[in-house]
């Protein structure tokens, strides 16, 4: 009996207990989800169909929602610009920052290579250049202490004028003293001349040692310097003269030599039409060239008249001993019919007088027919002004210079 009594009053207790336990809520069901969603739509709906007295929002808090909302969509619009459209740009820019560097270091190495290159190339052009040759003969004759000069040819000189040509002349001089000098005819337009001609200079066979023979090539320039396309310069010491030498050599390029200052001299021309009369005053000289041994000069000047290239008449003046600034003041007088005053030619050469030798040349000027610069300016000048003394300083030029300018064809 009491068992059966404990097991009823276990089952009390526990009747009790789960009736003191709330019951569990039920599982959603569809048609709970259903009404909630149909509550939300509502509630917006009501929402936005709301005046705006009933949201309670002014105006400007309305205007600055809508400033705030056009700034976030400008922001993210940027934003997706950049990173689409710039995508590779800034990679690009590091590819071309280290490339630039390499592209630097090669760009140096390739201008030194380039330099190397043409430096190389410099060297094996001027090893290359060639100015042509030039046959020539040598002759001592022992009897007459006379050495003979022959300029006979030249082949495949370089063009020195605009047209693919040269005209050319040989000068023909001894170095260190430059005294005598000789010079070949110019021959136009032409880069293998023939000369044919022969310079005799006297000079014992014993002083010869100590000298150098030079055979230069120029082209003739009317109306500039004349330019040298090449030389050949052969040491006395160096040459058997026991027998004749006839022989090719190529031309060495070399520069023109500096040209010495030879002085100037002041020159008066007159020239009266209806006489016919042409006169010729040689008033003074200065810094004139030493030519003596104690440093001064004995001058005198030669006045040589041409028509059309041929001599008509020459005069002398007095020497004036011991100075480089002579003081002249004569006047001479030509016969000159105005229908031929157009072509004449005044050549001045002042000299060196020299008791025991002959006398040395120490400059010229060439006044009048196909003369340049001052020489035809001052002529100009006297056919303008008849009648009246035209006076004008000229600038002394080699003898050899001026010879070969008259030697070629009057353009």
């Amino acid at each position: 009996m009491r068992l059966v009594s404990a097991a009823g009053a276990r089952l009390r207790r526990a009747a009790e207990e789960e009736e003191r336990e709330p019951p569990p809520p039920p599982p959603p069901s569809h048609h709970s989800n259903h009404q909630f969603a149909s509550m939300k739509n509502k509630f917006f709906n009501e929402l936005t169909h709301l005046p705006n007295h009933k949201l309670k929002l002014p105006m400007w808090a309305v205007g600055a929602i809508v400033v705030v909302v056009l700034a976030l969509i400008a922001c993210m619009g940027f934003c997706i610009y950049k990173k689409c459209v710039n995508k590779g740009k800034k990679p690009k820019k590091v590819r071309e920052r280290k490339g630039g560097r390499g592209r630097r270091k090669k760009d140096k190495d390739g201008e030194e290579g380039d330099e190397k290159k043409e430096g190389e190339e410099g060297k094996e052009e001027e090893e290359k250049e060639f100015f042509g040759k030039l046959e020539y003969s040598l002759d001592y004759n022992f009897t007459d202490n006379q050495l003979i000069v022959g300029i006979i040819q030249a082949q495949d000189l370089p063009a020195m004028d605009m047209g693919g040509t040269s005209d050319p002349y040989v000068k023909v001089y001894f170095l260190p003293d430059k005294k005598k000098k000789f010079e070949t005819k110019v021959q136009r337009k032409n880069l293998c001349p023939v000369f044919n001609e022969t310079f005799s200079f006297k000079i014992p066979f014993n002083d010869l040692a100590g000298q150098t023979l030079v055979l230069q090539v120029f082209d003739f320039d009317r109306f500039g310097k004349h330019d040298v396309i090449g030389e050949i310069k052969i040491p006395m010491n160096s040459i058997d003269l026991g027998q004749p030498i006839h022989e090719w050599k190529d031309l060495v390029g070399g520069e023109k030599e500096e040209q010495e200052k030879l002085g100037d001299i002041c020159i008066s021309l007159r020239y009266v039409p209806t006489a016919g009369k042409l006169t010729v005053n040689i008033m003074e000289a200065k810094n004139l060239k030493k030519m003596d041994v104690g440093g001064l000069s004995d001058p005198f000047v030669k006045v040589v008249l041409q028509h059309n290239g041929k001599r008509l008449k020459k005069k002398k003046t007095s020497v004036k001993q011991n100075t480089l600034n002579p003081y002249f003041n004569e006047s001479f007088s030509f016969e000159i019919p105005f229908s031929q005053i157009q072509k004449v030619q005044v050549l001045i050469t002042v000299y060196d007088y020299d008791k025991l030798g002959s006398n040395d040349a120490i400059g010229k000027a060439w006044i009048g027919y196909g003369a340049s610069g001052v020489g035809l300016r001052h002529w100009s000048d006297m056919l303008a002004n008849p009648r009246r003394p035209v006076a004008q300083w000229h600038t002394l030029q080699p003898e050899e210079e001026v010879d070969a300018a008259l030697k070629a064809p009057i353009r």
